[in-house]
């Protein structure tokens, strides 16, 4: 629920002369029926984009929904020290970095302003850093920071507890730099949604957040310091993933997420098809906390239960590859081919529930005369996936009911720990391999698994975010890997191959290793500057 100056409210629009009207919302759609590409130094009256959600959250850093569209959204209007584009990390309102000892020194842009004309300076990122101390940042872990200085007002000095690697990463270039002159009295900013909370120094000031239609109207910042953006107004709405290749041809929209089934036939139709690496996971998260999932040879028995190659071949109709067991993609740098893969096989599911003390008389396994039944939530974009792991381990002897429920509803469900397995995809494994602090570790409650029993693997997870070195922490993720297998608290099944559609209007592109911490979305705001 939104609130406004107090007050109650579903749609948030800017306050004064901004709004849309009649005569400029035609003319917006006439420019949005003409799909002609434009040339590098033209701008754009408005680009619209495609979401299959739609509401992601009041975009501003504590408003935003926890996953990455949300962050996106908040990502247009402020801005971080550092950023990244489809070659690596940039420099966004810091100018150089340096590391010193246990300390980094940041050398701050002096040409930005707020939206509202106050000067950045390094006041507000002090400001931020002992902000998050005190309300705690869904994306950013600030227990490595130990503290911040300035140097002068556009110099800043931030000191670490110990060495983190993913720092520029986790950190740096994650963390939206606050307006210190607005939140230095807001004690409780999840509620903050006045006019004046997403005052950013970002390339976008926002027009218009309906929350029920699931739109966002962006307005270009033209004192941005890296130059007016190319596309004044961007703008976000809601269309379904069934939708998205006939909204693009029908010229309703200038990018998309498409089916990859789709992704051929719009190429050859003059459209930019881009396609992701494998940077996003789905798996079945399990309530461990409870019986009988807390005993890890029963999670084994379901992983062996489940035939991943035949999801891939048929839920996904070939477009992904198999997860390893120990969480990342076959592909990825960091993958480990040394762990237990759990290939499938039914007889093995078989032996570990009679271990347990289960008997298969019929069609399920039971004990005391009664089945092993358990619920497994599902949401519509991966109902069809849901169908076939049901089956597979229904013909292995466990009896599944499947609940649909939306994105949200699940996440609530599993961060309660209301449930007992949950078919869940998230994105960040193309980031810093930090990601599985978060998702194995106290991460975010929707996509992490919450597995502190196993103090082995919580150290390794320390022990690899603190070296430096990049051959060392490589044999480190290779161990948490592997412990990671044996344990199972989450079973990966699989990465969907993803394709991003668009009509050419500017450079889209996939960011290299994710946006912010890993974020697999082609929407990075540099694409609207330059």
């Amino acid at each position: 629920m939104l609130r406004k100056n107090g007050a109650i409210i579903e749609r948030w629009r800017y306050p004064v002369k901004f709004l849309l009207s009649p005569l400029f919302a035609a003319a917006g759609l006439l420019l949005l029926l003409c799909s002609t590409s434009i040339a590098a130094d033209e701008t754009i009256d408005v680009l619209t984009i495609a979401d299959p959600t739609g509401d992601w959250g009041f975009p501003s850093p504590y408003g935003h929904y926890s996953r990455g569209p949300g962050y996106v959204r908040m990502s247009m209007i402020f801005d971080t020290l550092v950023w990244k584009d489809q070659n690596g990390y940039v420099p966004a309102l810091a100018e150089s970095w340096q590391l010193e000892d246990d300390a980094y020194v940041f050398n701050l842009r002096k040409n930005v302003s707020w939206h509202d004309g106050d000067p950045f300076t390094a006041k507000d990122v002090v400001f931020t850093i002992n902000y998050i101390k005190e309300h705690p940042y869904q994306w950013v872990n600030s227990e490595p920071v130990k503290g911040a200085e300035v140097l002068d007002d556009y110099t800043v000095k931030l000191y670490l507890n110990k060495s983190y690697a993913p720092f520029i990463d986790m950190v740096a270039g994650t963390l939206p730099i606050l307006p210190e002159h607005i939140y230095k009295d807001v004690s409780n900013p999840e509620e903050f949604q006045d006019d004046i909370a997403i005052t950013g120094t970002g390339p976008y000031k926002l027009l218009d957040y309906d929350k029920a239609q699931g739109t966002y109207l962006y307005e270009a910042f033209d004192d941005y310091y890296l130059g007016a953006p190319k596309v004044k107004q961007l703008k976000f709405v809601k269309v379904s993933s069934e939708m998205s290749a006939s909204a693009m041809e029908n010229g309703d929209v200038d990018a998309a997420n498409v089916p990859p089934e789709m992704a051929d036939s719009l190429k050859h139709k003059g459209f930019t098809v881009l396609k992701g690496s494998h940077d996003g996971i789905t798996k079945i998260m399990v309530n461990h906390k409870n019986e009988p999932f807390s005993d890890a040879r029963l999670r084994q028995a379901l992983y062996y239960a489940i035939d991943r190659q035949a999801l891939v071949d048929t839920a996904l109709r070939g477009y992904g590859i198999i997860a390893s067991s120990g969480l990342f993609a076959l592909d990825s740098e960091w993958y480990n081919p040394d762990v237990e893969e759990y290939k499938y096989d039914p007889t093995k599911t078989e032996e570990l529930m009679l271990a347990l003390g289960y008997s298969k008389d019929g069609q399920y396994f039971s004990k005391d005369e009664e089945a092993l039944e358990m619920e497994m939530l599902v949401t519509a974009t991966n109902e069809r996936a849901g169908e076939m792991i049901k089956q597979q381990l229904e013909q292995a002897g466990f009896k599944v009911t499947l609940r649909s429920v939306d994105s949200k509803t699940l996440d609530s469900l599993v961060g309660e720990w209301n449930f007992d397995l949950a078919l869940n995809s998230h994105g960040g494994m193309g980031g810093d391999p930090e990601i599985l602090n978060r998702i194995i570790g106290e991460g975010y409650t929707f996509n992490s698994a919450r597995y502190i029993e196993n103090r082995k693997l919580n150290d390794l997870l320390d022990q690899e975010v603190s070296e430096m070195d990049p051959v060392k922490r490589k044999e480190l993720l290779n161990e948490v890997q592997k412990v990671y297998a044996q344990d199972l608290p989450a079973l990966p099944l699989y990465y969907s191959d993803s394709y991003w559609v668009h009509d050419g209007k500017v450079d889209m592109y996939y960011t290299k290793q994710g946006v912010a911490n890993g974020i697999p979305i082609a929407q990075n705001k540099l694409s609207f500057v330059k």
